[in-house]
């Protein structure tokens, strides 16, 4: 991005309305001279004292001819940022770097640059440039920090120009902006084997032969390095060529992981909000299953599905893993409460097909939408639900026992459900929910640690 300081004028209207603006630009110093250069001169005029006129009109055009050498000054100056990096946790800092470069003939005066930024990132930045020579550069750099996830806009750039003697001061504003994207906090789970997982080949994944029986092989051409022992005869003659039948390929297993966004579902704003730690701990499932190699899509109550690839919205093997958990970081950066009053939309995609593990991270939960949750187990290879308690998180006051009733209505469908109330970390409850699934007993009191997953 470039700025003119001033830019050059473009008609006489517009040379007219500079001019203009460069006399506005006067500091509290030049408007000060101006009046007093004014008033020495009407003083001298009145009392007929030349030499209080000289100094009254030396008063006077200083800061006026400060303020038109200012506007005729013609140098360009161009200006960069660069985020690093653009995409942050939140509660951590990311650094923004600015470079302004002189691309004209001549050497700049005193430049004061101003960043524009959101309040919630801090102050706006503010920074003084000595003298820039002709082709010379200057960078700068400055710390934002969010602990409240989103997408913040930063920029434009402003870039003041004053004189030597501070009678006047120029504003120029640079066009372009730039995004800082602050992502939920992600914690590190342990690994665990999850029911339903198929087992025998690495995390996530299980061997699939192409077709059953010799005489339904779909063979290939032969390739370096192939075995001879997977030559297919019958092919070979029939083609002219070495054919080798297809080895058995390696399928990633599903993962859904289902987040609640109904806003009659939580209560409450801010960082330490049930919402806020559901988003965060939807993010932390999201990229720990992915790096376990399974293919992911990220589902909401209102049916809309997280990267989207494909009529069934998983992340196949055709997009990357970091490149899959950016989109859906991206998304969970600004996804808010939704205005819908029930999962019956996540249920209707759900039941379509087999979904293989689904990971869910419930609100509040009536009668009727605990039904529809609990049904959602049907075709699932297997099923997580982390209910956040309302009558914890939102001091409500519910009939005793409505809660767990909800949790037993889950369980009672399959689910391994538990309870979430304020305070307890992801990784507790994550080890809580196997334990849950692995054992006949009760579940252990929240906030208690269990031994790691097999």
């Amino acid at each position: 991005m470039a700025a003119g300081a001033p830019p050059a004028a473009h008609g006489e209207e517009e040379d007219k309305g500079g001019l203009r603006t460069a006399l506005a630009g006067l500091t509290t110093r030049g408007r000060s001279f101006l009046a007093a250069g004014v008033a020495a001169a009407i003083c001298a005029y009145v009392l007929g004292q030349s030499d209080l006129l000289r100094v009254g009109l030396l008063l006077a055009v200083l800061p006026l001819v400060c303020a038109v050498v200012l506007y005729r000054t013609r140098y360009r100056v161009a200006g960069s940022r660069r985020l690093s990096p653009a995409r942050v946790p939140a509660g951590s800092e990311a650094r923004v770097h600015l470079r302004m470069e002189n691309v004209s003939r001549l050497p700049t005066g005193l430049l004061m640059l101003q960043d524009r930024v959101p309040y919630v990132l801090g102050p706006r930045p503010r920074f003084v440039l000595d003298r820039v020579e002709a082709g010379g550069r200057r960078e700068v750099s400055y710390r934002v920090r969010s602990d409240l996830r989103g997408r913040y806009p930063l920029g434009p750039l402003q870039l003041r120009l004053t004189d030597p003697f501070g009678m006047c001061e120029l504003s120029r504003s640079f066009s372009t902006f730039d995004t800082l994207t602050v992502i939920p906090r992600v914690e590190a789970l342990p690994s665990v084997r999850l029911t339903g997982e198929a087992k025998g080949y690495g995390d996530g994944r299980h061997r699939s032969l192409a077709l059953a029986g010799e005489d339904d092989v779909i063979p290939r051409g032969y390739r370096h390095g192939d075995d001879l022992r997977r030559v297919h005869w019958r092919s070979t003659a029939r083609y002219g060529e070495l054919m080798v039948r297809r080895e058995e390929q390696p399928q990633r297993a599903r993962c859904t992981v289902l987040l609640d966004t109904r806003d009659r579902a939580f209560k409450g704003a801010g960082p330490d909000s049930a919402f806020e730690w559901a988003v965060a701990a939807t993010a932390s499932v999201l990229v720990h299953m992915l790096e376990r190699g399974f293919s992911v899509r990220l589902l909401t109550d209102t049916g809309n599905s997280v990267p989207g690839e494909g009529s069934d919205g998983f992340a196949g093997a055709s997009q990357e893993s970091a490149d899959a958990a950016g989109l859906m970081m991206d998304t969970l950066a600004v996804i808010d409460h939704s205005d819908g009053a029930g999962l019956s939309h996540a249920y209707d995609l759900l039941r379509g097909g087999n979904e293989g593990l689904l990971v869910a991270f419930f609100g509040d939960l009536d009668e009727e939408q605990a039904q529809v949750a609990a049904k959602m187990r049907q075709r699932s290879g297997a099923a997580v639900a982390f209910v956040l308690d309302s009558s914890a998180w939102t001091q409500s006051l519910l009939p005793p026992g409505t809660a767990e009733a909800r949790l037993q209505l889950l369980r009672d469908a399959g689910w391994t459900a538990l309870a979430v109330p304020p305070g307890v970390g992801l990784v507790d409850v994550w080890r809580q929910a196997d334990h849950l699934r692995t054992s006949a007993g009760p579940a252990p009191a929240a906030g208690t640690t269990t031994g790691g997953w097999a």
